[in-house]
């Protein structure tokens, strides 16, 4: 009888987002347009940066300099004045603006080291902090080649041979892709199972179910199963339709080897957002409550951030969030191939941890239940 109870229940749970075109849209945007902008919106290097180039010198030497400037890293540059320079770059026409002074090809043969100018818009962050050393050695290279009267490669002692392993093209899209799904599955999962009790106590519906036959417990089963079974319905489309579709980003491992873990992830995740749903009196209440534990939780897992470049504190105290195990487990399975065999500590510790949040949601929500009744 309890688990028809749970299953009937999580039915009405379906049934009730379903209703919700909010929540819906906020579902359908995070498994698509999220995942595709974050594996495409910044690229990894210096991509299409536009460029002002002021000749002063009009000699074989700038004009060299000037053709050296060519997508993809930069736009055809545009060869304007200085006064024309200063005001595209205050209308943001323009992130560097480098300015050629006279005589500069007489000097540089002279062996005198004349100075170039080179302006940068810096409120483009990701441009400039990478763009100043792109042109440098651009310069210095046209610079180099045009007093040998040769372009020549500088031979080294010791060759390094690279072998980039499980990203062979260093894309950014491939790890990008992956975990914006691993964090939008961990940040769904947790406001749609809290916004579905919050939801119940402001519409006046869970003095309803607290006078039918059901237990605390099977409220809150039913509620776990219901958006758990959503959010990995919608991560199982993303991660086949979008990133493997649409992005042509290469999975490694086992997709279902995936889902398993991040169902028993989600077991973790939701029984976390009906703990901050038992904490909080209302919605705004409780998307504060989110906020604090997502940033945590998505920045110090080492998804974003290799943990081994953290301190050994914050280390320690993360061992004890689901999301630190989850990343370990999928970043195993999704670029490296690994088998159960390889990841099963991650699936113990997950679900342990899963199984301390679930009594700790449960002993709450208990509780709480006791103070409406």
């Amino acid at each position: 009888m309890r688990l028809a109870h749970i299953a009937t229940l999580g039915i009405k749970e379906l049934r009730s987002l379903m209703r919700d075109p909010m929540m819906l849209g906020l579902i359908i945007y995070a498994f698509t347009v999220a995942i595709y902008t974050a594996a495409t919106a910044m690229p990894e290097v210096l991509n299409k940066a536009p460029i002002d180039v002021v000749d002063e010198d009009r000699s074989a030497l700038s004009a060299r300099i000037t053709g050296a400037f060519y997508p993809p890293y930069f736009m055809p540059p545009a060869v304007t004045t200085l006064q024309e320079m200063d005001r595209r770059m205050d209308a943001g026409l323009t992130t560097f603006s480098l300015d050629i002074p006279p005589n500069f090809q007489r000097d540089v043969l002279a062996g005198r080291s004349p100075d170039l100018q080179l302006n940068v818009d810096a409120t483009r962050m990701s441009q400039a902090f990478t763009g100043g050393g792109y042109v440098q050695a651009i310069v210095a290279g046209e610079v180099a080649a045009f007093v040998q009267r040769y372009r020549a490669a500088t031979a080294v002692p010791v060759d390094l041979a690279l072998r980039a392993r499980f990203n062979p093209t260093l894309s950014k899209a491939r790890f990008g892709a992956v975990i914006e799904v691993i964090n939008n599955l961990t940040m769904l999962s947790i406001i749609l199972t809290g916004a579905a009790l919050i939801r119940e106590r402001e519409h006046g519906t869970i003095e309803h179910l607290l006078v039918m036959p059901v237990t605390p417990f099977e409220i809150m089963a039913a509620k776990i199963w219901a958006m758990a079974l959503v959010v990995l319905g919608a991560a199982a489309f993303a991660l086949i339709f979008i990133v493997q579709g649409l992005l042509g980003v290469p999975i490694q491992g086992s997709v279902a080897l995936f889902l398993a873990g991040a169902a028993i992830h989600l077991f973790a995740t939701t029984s976390m957002g009906i703990f901050l749903a038992t904490m909080a009196r209302s919605m705004p209440q409780f998307a504060l409550l989110v906020i604090m534990v997502i940033l945590p939780l998505e920045m110090l897992s080492g998804g974003m951030t290799p943990r081994e470049s953290m301190p050994d504190l914050v280390r320690m105290v993360m061992l004890a969030a689901p999301t630190t195990h989850y990343v370990m487990l999928a970043q195993a399975i999704l670029f490296r191939g690994a088998g159960f065999s390889v990841v099963w500590p991650q699936f113990i510790a997950i679900a342990g941890i899963g199984a301390a949040l679930f009594g700790l949601a449960l002993m709450r929500f208990r509780k709480s239940v006791g103070e409406i009744g």
